[in-house]
């Protein structure tokens, strides 16, 4: 179940697409195109159970080596102090 409001910020939620994003090893794997709900405040994005079920298959087929994918140059810094 979607909420009606941000559980970080209470920002409204409106229906949109947004980019998930994970580290798998030394890589970095982005989904493009993600259907959500995402807070108009803080940017949060939620997901529908059917949604987040076609994420955790890419996932696998990612952690397993059944798909291939293409370099995407990254910048990577460490937050000190």
């Amino acid at each position: 179940m979607i909420p009606e409001r941000c559980t970080f910020c209470k920002g409204t939620l409106h229906e949109g697409k947004t980019e998930f994003i994970a580290r798998v090893g030394d890589k970095i794997i982005v989904i493009k195109d993600v259907p959500a709900y995402i807070c108009d405040r803080c940017g949060e994005a939620y997901y529908r159970a059917d949604v987040s079920r076609k994420i955790d298959a890419v996932m696998r087929d990612v952690h397993n080596g059944r798909i291939c994918c293409r370099p995407l140059a990254a910048g990577e810094v460490e937050l000190t102090g």
